[in-house]
């Protein structure tokens, strides 16, 4: 039978004899989970915010039914009732609306300001990685013309 080739000894091989520096590499899968971390984290806890605003939502809504659902012989207060439910039903959305608006807010004033310091991490290490260079070639320009 044929056997499959072992690609893990072969990558290896190959990157063993490239000349590159897999610690910048590697601070790059650094800094990448970090920043990933950092928007699961608002992400996880804006879901969090928004489960829990929904939650006391629908047990206010709940609540005002258990008064709806009560019996009522007299067409007024069936007319009342759906009535003050209907009002505290528009008022309560109103509110809760709101709150998830506020929620969104956050989100987004967070991630730009996540996106902000990842830009200027990433400008920062553009910068030393050209000084680097620059410094490398000139020192093999000094060495070649000496």
């Amino acid at each position: 039978m044929a056997q499959t080739p072992d690609f893990t000894a072969m990558f290896k091989d190959m990157f063993a004899t490239l000349p590159m520096d897999t610690k910048a590499f590697e601070a790059s899968v650094k800094e990448t989970a970090a920043l990933g971390e950092k928007f699961s984290a608002v992400a996880l806890d804006a879901a969090a915010k928004s489960t829990d605003l929904s939650t006391k939502w629908a047990k206010g809504t709940l609540d005002k039914m258990t008064d709806l659902s009560k019996a009522k012989t007299d067409p007024a207060d069936v007319s009342k009732a759906v009535t003050d439910f209907a009002s505290a039903s528009a008022e309560s959305a109103a509110e809760h609306m709101a709150a998830f608006a506020e929620i969104a807010k956050k989100v987004q004033l967070d991630t730009v300001e996540l996106m902000l310091a990842a830009g200027k991490d990433i400008s920062d290490d553009a910068t030393a990685a050209v000084k680097k260079a620059t410094d490398e070639v000139t020192k093999a320009a000094k060495k070649a013309a000496a």
